[in-house]
């Protein structure tokens, strides 16, 4: 009992305390070092200074009169005495005089500089040129008898404070400068910082809010980050047996498919500080920046060891050396390469910093900066295959409202070669189109427009087609449909469609194979149902139009890949000249007679597989029309409405035979 007791009020106790906690007024956060001016102070001193400057310069009080003014007060009897300088006359009133100017407005505020400048004197005026008005000033002076005295007049005080606004102000426009080109940086002191390291630190118990259960579909690249945070967090697991963790992870594969996100992932979960930043903030305009920022960042990283730097795009920085012919030796990128190189072989295992790069183009790194000891380790994250798919999926589907509808399954079929990245943005398009249409859930049918929108972009039904263009449109995309769905190893049909997307006036969407190898057949077959559009329009119409551009396109390739990259052709042999490590050469790696057999060879693949697209369209003139029809009725159609037309798929049903072979043996 007294256990269970001490129990609940130590709980009683914590939530006293974290009560408190929320109720204790937040401090005000401390100004950092070096703080942003507010240069509101910096106007507020000018103007006063200013305003000061326009007190020196007033003569010390009073206000100016003419001559013929002062004319008048020597004849009133009102001047006491006049001070001047050979130009400006200073005049003191007697007590008559100040009686005088005392009553009422017409001073303009005299009275008030009097009271500022307690010996100042009550008039001033600027002696006119010429010897008449000096003569006419000492007959004043010996007839009314007022006393006259030359002093010249002190400026140095107005002097300096002159040089001091000006030093200030140079100052104050200095400062306002470097803030500027610092970017806003505080104190604008960036200038004398530019050789800094500008990597975005996240320090022990920061966090990036992801963590490797946030990331699905490479499971492998996960697996070897994992080690290396575990080596980080539990060091003597591994070193008491004699290992040595990698030095360096390179992240290589395709853009999207989560390099970055694995970088982050590993942030989320070491408990180490995490150094990030991009290759490209390592260049910069002036010379030696770039190789004082590297050294600069590996400084920061051993002094807070163990700790990991993240280096994306690194290709920014780490390409092959000397292959640029049109910069000189003294290439800043070169230098920036050359300190990163002598940075990450200059520590050793022990000090406890590990190096994690991402680039999608390994291909063109140096051999240096790949060679063990600095990036021991080549982790590819690949394009996603089917099972990898579902399950990026179910990490993005996880805030979304999905209906009974949703089959996770399909819709990894349905999106081949796509990246993570690509599967995020199918899943976020489709809960848009969910709301645009004011629904609670999200279908699978707004998958499928997402889908539809990602690949063949926009619908536009609002674009001007003719009658005559929406008949050839329409033959075409049935001539796709049929040739694929009699060709053995083409891509299974999905639907087909006559509503332009984005570039394509129609469109038949397949669910490609994922295949590992293809071997000839399989190619042939793909070529055929994509010259199958403008085989149909020959037969149909006897001319053939420009719609087909883009399946010339994809024919061609294919054909050019099986002559000259796999070694397809019974002409060219088991000969492949394509060169993966992507060495640029002035020379073709063939002779002009094996160029021109090359283009003899693509041009025959080619015709070989139009003449097959026209041959099956010809023996089933008939389903072509009827598909035909139903495009122009419907504009979109479906697998089971082909089926229909057309029957079961030739391919299926032989699977399904071999299938229900096997099952009775």
């Amino acid at each position: 009992m007294s256990k269970g007791k001490k129990k609940v009020a130590s709980k009683k106790t914590n939530r006293a305390n974290s009560k408190a906690k929320k109720r204790r007024p937040n401090k005000s956060p401390e100004l950092p070092k070096g703080g942003s001016i507010n240069f509101y102070w910096i106007y507020g001193i000018v103007g006063l200074s200013l305003i000061a400057m326009i007190f020196m310069n007033s003569k010390g009080g009073g206000k100016e009169i003419q001559f013929s003014e002062f004319k008048d007060f020597v004849e009133r009897q009102e001047v006491e005495k006049v001070t001047h300088d050979g130009h400006t006359y200073q005049v003191f009133l007697n007590e008559k005089g100040k009686a005088t100017i005392s009553d009422g407005m017409r001073d303009d505020g005299s009275s008030i500089m009097n009271n500022l400048y307690d010996q100042g004197p009550d008039r001033w005026f600027s002696m006119p040129p010429g010897d008449g008005y000096l003569e006419d000033f000492k007959s004043l002076q010996e007839e009314y008898k007022f006393s006259s005295k030359y002093e010249p007049i002190n400026e140095w005080g107005q002097q300096m404070f002159s040089w001091i606004f000006f030093l200030f102000l140079m100052i104050a426009v200095w400062m306002f400068i470097m803030r500027r080109m610092g970017g806003g940086a505080p104190g604008g002191n960036q200038i004398f910082s530019i050789g800094k390291s500008k990597a975005k630190v996240f320090e022990k118990g920061d966090s990036t809010h992801v963590t490797f259960k946030d990331v699905a579909g490479v499971d492998e690249a996960k697996e070897e980050l994992e080690e290396i945070v575990d080596f980080l967090m539990h060091p003597e697991k591994y070193t008491k047996l004699g290992a040595k963790i990698p030095t360096g992870a390179l992240l290589v594969g395709p853009p999207g498919t989560g390099k970055t996100l694995l970088a982050k992932a590993v942030a989320g979960e070491a408990n180490v500080p995490f150094f990030s930043l991009s290759g490209s903030d390592f260049v910069e305009m002036f010379v030696g920046v770039g190789a004082s920022r590297v050294r600069d960042l590996f400084k920061q990283a051993k002094e807070k060891a163990p700790a990991i730097i993240f280096i994306d795009e690194i290709d920014a920085i780490g390409r092959a050396r000397g292959k640029n012919a049109n910069f000189s030796s003294n290439d800043e990128r070169e230098n920036t390469l050359n300190q990163l190189l002598t940075e990450m072989d200059g520590f050793g295992t022990n000090s406890g910093v590990i190096i994690l790069a991402a680039t999608n183009r390994a291909d063109v790194l140096d051999k240096a900066l790949m060679r063990a000891g600095r990036f021991d380790r080549q982790i590819i994250v690949d394009m996603p295959d089917v099972n990898e798919r579902k399950a990026i999926f179910q990490v993005h589907l996880k805030p979304i409202k999905l209906d009974k509808t949703v089959d996770i399954e399909k819709l990894a079929n349905q999106t081949p070669g796509f990246s993570g990245a690509d599967i995020a943005n199918v899943c976020n398009e489709a809960a848009l189109f969910a709301a645009r249409t004011s629904k609670k859930t999200v279908s699978h049918k707004d998958f499928d427009e997402a889908i539809d929108r990602i690949v063949g972009g926009l619908e536009k039904r609002s674009r001007v087609i003719t009658p005559e263009e929406k008949k050839t449109i329409a033959f075409h995309e049935a001539g796709h449909a049929i040739v694929s769905w009699l060709m053995e190893f083409a891509s299974p049909l999905v639907k087909v469609s006559i509503v332009p997307r984005g570039q394509s006036l129609g469109a038949a969407w397949y669910m490609p194979h994922e295949r590992k190898i293809t071997t000839t057949e399989q190619i042939f077959h793909e070529m055929c149902a994509a010259l199958g559009g403008r085989a149909a329009e020959q037969v149909v119409f006897g001319t053939i139009s420009t719609g087909a551009l883009s399946d010339l396109e994809k024919v061609t390739r294919q054909a050019s890949a099986m002559v000259t990259v796999y070694g397809l052709n019974e002409k060219i042999g088991n000969i492949s000249y394509y060169d993966s490590r992507g060495d640029a050469t002035f020379t073709k790696p063939y002779s002009d007679a094996t160029a021109k057999i090359i283009d003899e060879e693509v041009s025959a693949v080619i015709e070989k597989a139009y003449t097959k697209a026209k041959q099956i369209l010809v023996s089933n003139r008939s389903k072509l029309d009827a598909l035909a029809s139903e495009l122009l009725q419907h504009e979109v159609i479906y697998k089971e409405d082909v089926e229909k037309i057309l029957g079961p798929r030739p391919s299926e049903v032989s699977d399904s035979k071999d299938e229900t072979e096997s099952t009775e043996e």
